[in-house]
């Protein structure tokens, strides 16, 4: 697989995981009868800080293969 692959791999896994977060936290709150921000920040709250940890950790290795793979076809033309 080429580093261009590879890197829109990478930010592909990165949106799976920064949706992934607040759809949890939709379907923790999708037995309560009325939603405002309050609530919904409580239920991002529960779901936790690691999936926007590795959604970031993962964009940003992503953006770095894209990046390499261009500067690497740019330099054998």
């Amino acid at each position: 697989m080429s580093k261009q692959g590879l890197g829109v791999f990478f930010i592909g896994v990165s949106a799976c995981l920064y949706i992934s977060k607040y759809l949890s936290a939709a379907i923790f709150g999708s037995n309560l009868k009325s939603w405002d921000e309050d609530m919904f920040q409580a239920m991002l709250s529960y779901v936790g800080p690691n999936l926007t940890f590795w959604s970031t950790a993962s964009l940003i290795v992503g953006l770095i293969y894209l990046v390499l793979g261009e500067i690497e076809s740019k330099k054998k033309k």
